[in-house]
């Protein structure tokens, strides 16, 4: 996104743009400017309903980074919820801990991972999730399976991830096609695809059943 040259210079252009993402409501947290572009193409409000997320549940995120997301999830799930975000780097989820004290988000623990373990506690999650990071992982299948025991019963994964036959940015999506083969070898069964976005997928996922 360019910078705005209009009379009201740029943070009037940052304050329309997070108006935009958010539904038209002013965000009760701070958004930071490189975020409001991702946020304009998946809006964190949008997602979360889509997703089912609401107060009191227990959600965990794979690829957290300095909190774009983790965030609003933390607001959304309230002080009976809790929200576990983890990631491989540990520079950015300190980041994303210094963001929660200034946001007063209590309900929120970092965890570092590695490239196939989340780390997330046994039996603890109503959802995993993420966005922005499934194309990204060197071993999604490993990683999306040793998701399995952090889903309490009847929990869900839900994934955010660009759709390859409706971006031009090819190098950071994944295909449907490709993307529920993958998820069948992790142990996953694709229950819902979202295709509201204009580029990405929300993808709702279970625990394929066990087998007679």
């Amino acid at each position: 996104m360019g910078a705005f040259k209009g009379p009201f210079g740029s943070a009037f252009f940052l304050l329309l743009a997070c108006a935009a993402a958010f539904g038209g409501q002013e965000p009760k947290i701070e958004v930071e400017p490189w975020e409001v572009r991702i946020n304009l193409r998946q809006p964190p409000m949008k997602v979360m309903d889509a997703i089912g997320l609401v107060p009191g549940m227990v959600i965990g995120e794979v690829g957290a980074g300095t909190g774009r997301v983790s965030v609003w999830l933390a607001q959304r799930v309230g002080p009976t919820g809790h929200v576990y975000a983890n990631d491989i780097d540990e520079r950015a989820l300190s980041r994303l801990k210094t963001r929660c004290e200034k946001a007063g988000l209590r309900n929120l623990t970092t965890i570092v991972g590695t490239l196939t373990e989340p780390g997330f506690p046994p039996r603890s999650l109503d959802i995993a999730f993420m966005t922005n990071t499934y194309h990204h992982l060197e071993k999604p299948v490993e990683l999306v399976r040793n998701l399995l025991p952090s889903l309490k019963e009847g929990g869900i994964l839900a994934i955010v991830e660009r759709d390859a036959d409706r971006t031009v940015h090819k190098e950071e999506a994944t295909s449907k096609n490709d993307f529920l083969k993958q998820m069948a070898a992790a142990g996953f069964e694709v229950i819902r695809i979202e295709t509201f976005l204009q580029e990405d997928n929300i993808y709702i996922a279970r625990p394929k059943p066990a087998s007679k």
